[in-house]
């Protein structure tokens, strides 16, 4: 992928997630991964499967930034 390509999906991601509908969808994303606790006895598959999900949710909020504010943020 070109810095064209990446350029465009980071706008696109941007357009899908703007106004108030995107910012409730990137919130609801959020506390359904990122700020999830796991119990103490979590196993191994469990905690590989949200570390995935963390990280899927984390790049879409960064493709959100960057097509908001450049690359540079």
């Amino acid at each position: 992928m070109s810095s064209r390509d990446d350029d465009a999906i980071a706008a696109a991601f941007a357009r899908c997630f703007r106004g108030a509908d995107g910012e409730r969808v990137l919130a609801y994303l959020r506390r359904l991964t990122i700020e999830r606790r796991t119990v103490p006895d979590a196993s191994e598959a469990e905690l590989r499967h949200l570390e995935g999900q963390r990280h899927l949710v984390a790049m879409i909020a960064l493709l959100v930034d960057r097509g908001r504010f450049g690359a540079s943020h």
